[in-house]
């Protein structure tokens, strides 16, 4: 009996971004694609996606790796607490921010690093790019037009 080992983001991220070629990060990214690997490029490379959050890093505490009561497949629904223009514009500025921490301590300490890239839009790993992410998943991100 075969089963299909989901791998956490951070984990397909550092395989992509280990591989030699643009051909194998494609092929990584697209064999290893989740809903919560798509909503952080997205979050990241999406250009028209823009994070409701206050500049730098918020102070929170990294969950224990061995001890981690949830991952980053079950959390990504609460971004859009935390997107501008989703229901969590209605919230106090506290309250936004502190769904985010919750949301960074309960899961991987490196998929928490992920997220703290994705809402500053700085590149995720070597070599994943907008462009590259553009050919791994057509449609997924939007690109302004340059003015």
């Amino acid at each position: 009996m075969s089963y299909h080992v989901t791998k956490k983001v951070f984990e397909v991220v550092e395989m992509a971004a280990n591989a030699k070629t643009k051909a194998e990060k494609i092929e990584i990214l697209q064999k290893h694609q989740t809903q919560a690997l798509k909503d952080v490029l997205l979050g990241t490379y999406d250009d028209y996606v823009e994070w409701n959050l206050p500049d730098g890093k918020p102070p929170y505490e990294p969950a224990d790796e061995n001890g981690i009561p949830s991952n980053l497949l079950k959390q990504t629904k609460k971004f859009n607490n935390i997107v501008k223009g989703g229901p969590g514009d209605k919230f106090p500025a506290f309250k936004r921010e502190m769904i985010f921490i919750r949301l960074i301590e309960s899961i991987h300490p490196k998929d928490a690093e992920l997220l703290l890239k994705m809402v500053v839009k700085k590149q995720l790993g070597k070599g994943i790019t907008k462009k590259l992410v553009e050919e791994a998943f057509p449609g997924l991100i939007r690109i302004k037009p340059p003015t």
